[in-house]
């Protein structure tokens, strides 16, 4: 396990003098419980650390990259930024799935790909890194990880919202999402949703939930709308 950690080390940039820091942030509940560790010993401190470095990292972020926005667009806009889906899109980047510890359980259901399991691993590890290394450590690797391409993280995280947006504005038809196929076991099922405007299919999106699905299938219909301009 610990040459693992070692090729997160070398992903992310950052080399830990407390290793057993990382160790700690990549262990999930479902493995202390299932080795009967003591509950403090799973990540979830560290998360709950990490969560409000998070949120100063990126309020500071905000306020200085826009200096106009009044104090309730700001709230509304970090809270999309550092929301579940952006976090584990972020998580994903890094493939930091693969290097958790996990319970037998939580690794038989998927528990790698969750979006819930990814994210709180995410902010577990920029508490580990602040830590370890300092305030100026964990903003290094906020900015680096999290606060990168937001456009684009904003149209994928926020695609059913966008669209609405869009045609609402152009006075389009009636979006709806249509359920084409759930395969899998319930553990480990993939959704694939069309996205409708009217009638006609403007995007296809595949998910292990129905809601991660009509996401997929919003932020292509929004490429489609896009390249009809």
């Amino acid at each position: 396990m610990k040459e693992r950690l070692k090729g997160l080390e070398q992903k992310i940039g950052y080399k830990f003098r407390d290793f057993s820091l990382l160790e700690h942030a990549m262990m999930h509940s479902s493995y202390t419980n299932e080795r009967h560790l003591p509950k403090e010993q799973c990540n979830e401190r560290l998360e709950f650390l990490g969560d409000a470095v998070l949120e100063l990292v990126s309020s500071e972020f905000l306020f200085k990259e826009s200096p106009k926005m009044p104090e309730g667009e700001l709230t509304k806009t970090r809270a999309s930024m550092v929301c579940e889906p952006s976090l584990a899109l972020c998580a994903g980047d890094i493939g930091l799935g693969e290097y958790l510890l996990l319970g037998k359980g939580e690794e038989a259901t998927g528990g790698r790909k969750r979006d819930s399991v990814t994210s709180d691993a995410l902010e577990a590890l920029i508490g580990a890194v602040y830590l370890d290394g300092g305030f100026t450590s964990a903003k290094e690797f906020i900015h680096k990880f999290v606060l990168t391409d937001l456009e684009d993280k904003k149209l994928f995280y926020d695609s059913k919202t966008i669209l609405q947006e869009m045609v609402q504005a152009e006075k389009g038809g009636k979006i709806s999402y249509r359920l084409v196929s759930a395969e899998g076991p319930d553990h480990d099922r993939t959704f694939s949703v069309e996205a409708l405007i009217g009638e006609r299919v403007f995007g296809e999106g595949k998910g292990r939930s129905k809601k991660a699905a009509e996401q997929q299938a919003a932020y292509q219909a929004i490429l489609c709308l896009k390249k009809q301009r």
